[in-house]
């Protein structure tokens, strides 16, 4: 494990996601961290900021890793969700989503609690039909949690 994804503070999952290790410890802390930051946030429409967790998590990872892949997937939903809601931009989305669905391949389904599979889901259907996001949110740990103040709190502490 790197020294600069881990953190103690972070909290254990619901069930046996991949990035859970055996010894009751999470493999990138980080990660985790900020993928429950980011999917609360995106849960509640706060697409920009969700996407700065997840961009912001991605640079710590080299290029086609896994959790590179899964980053960058989640950055590109983040954008898509964003361009389809706040811009009407359909095209914008789905060049988006395309992309995070490839970024997607290979990515457990179940990885640092996020259901990717209900993911790769929506995005595909939002293909041929935008609304699909309308109102969707992201499965965390069996939940479809949304931000609270402790969310808002850590993209404050981001480097923009």
């Amino acid at each position: 494990m790197d020294d600069h994804t881990r953190d103690p503070s972070v909290a254990p999952p619901e069930g046996d996601p991949t990035g859970w290790r055996a010894d009751g410890r999470w493999e990138h802390a980080t990660l985790r961290r900020a993928t429950v930051h980011g999917v609360r946030l995106y849960n509640s429409g706060e697409y920009h900021a969700s996407h700065d967790c997840f961009e912001d998590e991605w640079y710590n990872y080299g290029r086609g890793s896994t959790e590179s892949k899964f980053l960058h997937g989640m950055v590109q939903v983040a954008a898509g969700a964003y361009k389809h809601v706040d811009f009407r931009d359909d095209d914008g989305m789905r060049s988006l989503f395309r992309t995070a669905l490839q970024y997607f391949h290979g990515v457990p389904r179940d990885f640092y609690g996020v259901d990717v599979l209900d993911v790769r889901s929506t995005l595909t259907n939002a293909l041929s039909d935008p609304t699909a996001v309308e109102g969707w949110r992201i499965e965390l740990d069996g939940e479809r949690p949304v931000a609270r103040d402790a969310d808002f709190a850590y993209v404050e502490t981001l480097e923009h």
